[in-house]
């Protein structure tokens, strides 16, 4: 009966988290766009309407807004900003099947987290073996990239910029998600009041983030929205405001009927889908390496599976 009811929210989580990365991916690798806070902040007052309106209209309910809540939760909300920003920008420097594999690094720091703080699972030989492959795919990815000319108006520098953002999201998710499972323990948030509180704090924080930090100009504004391309990419931003939607009730619903371990693993076993779909549609290249990197990665997946289905039967017996 438990397994039943962690198999919907496991897969609604894989099928909005590969949609979020490839809505992602199109806006912010394109039309030398380069306001990721500004991009956020859309996403995150498309969400926090939409959810409003639902509630408005009797389809959802959560939690009146109060200030103690709000106070508590603020600390995740920054997290979260700091988490979803890195993202962006790592996916801004680097291609899908790199991004989505380093991306698996973060199991391993969730997992001893989780262990420290949550009295969580034993890390088993099986599941330390499940991280090795992780590191191994890393590895190789890292090798496909370097090895792989780089492209034009690319550099080595830019390459680097890729991967410091990506090691800092790995950890900003590894503590964002850590601190989020636990405040959902302490306040009792259900899934519709995390996505409401989630989204609504970071507003202000990524307005005040993209007037400071980025470019207003009127020159910098027409080359991220260039006239010809004008309509689509303001349609794609508000479509990854819908994403939005879907990714932050399905991230708090796995997150509740899982552990952040499993959750993050869900998120490892999308490396397949996406990384295929940054071959097909994005156009990254396709080397040995980088197929090995996917292959190793998802055997990865399957061996952490199966040593968590092995715990679970030694722990009913």
């Amino acid at each position: 009966m438990v397994q039943n009811r962690t198999v919907l929210p496991v897969i609604s989580y894989c099928a909005s988290s590969i949609l979020m990365t490839l809505a992602n991916k199109y806006v912010v690798s394109g039309y030398s766009f380069n306001m990721n806070f500004l991009l956020l902040a859309v996403q995150s007052i498309v969400c926090t309407m939409t959810v409003e309106c639902c509630k408005r209209m009797g389809v959802i309910t959560y939690r009146d807004f109060n200030k103690d809540d709000a106070k508590k939760w603020f600390p995740i909300s920054l997290f979260l900003v700091i988490m979803i920003y890195t993202s962006s920008k790592a996916l801004q420097y680097l291609s899908i099947p790199v991004y989505t594999i380093f991306k698996n690094l973060t199991i391993i720091l969730i997992a001893y987290g989780e262990q420290l703080w949550f009295s969580g699972s034993t890390v088993t030989p099986m599941i330390f073996c499940s991280f090795i492959l992780m590191v191994l795919s890393s590895v190789v990815a890292a090798w496909a990239d370097i090895s792989t000319p780089v492209g034009k108006g690319t550099s080595s520098f830019v390459v680097s910029q890729g991967y410091f953002w990506m090691l800092t999201n790995c950890f900003s998710s590894a503590a964002y998600l850590l601190i989020m499972r636990k405040r959902i323990q302490l306040t009792n948030f259900k899934d519709f009041d995390t996505m409401y509180y989630n989204n609504l704090l970071t507003i202000p924080v990524l307005i005040v983030c993209s007037f400071l930090l980025e470019d207003w100009s009127a020159e910098n504004l027409t080359m991220n929205f260039p006239p010809s391309a004008r309509n689509t990419i303001f349609l794609s931003m508000f479509f990854t405001g819908i994403s939005t939607v879907l990714i932050s009730y399905c991230s708090a619903w796995c997150i509740r009927v899982t552990s952040s371990t499993t959750y993050s693993m869900v998120g490892a076993l999308n490396k397949l889908p996406i990384a295929l779909s940054g071959l097909i549609f994005f156009e990254a290249p396709v080397t040995f390496f980088s197929v090995s990197a996917i292959a190793i990665g998802f055997l990865a997946g399957v061996v952490y599976a199966i040593a968590k289905a092995q715990q679970k039967k030694e722990k009913e017996l």
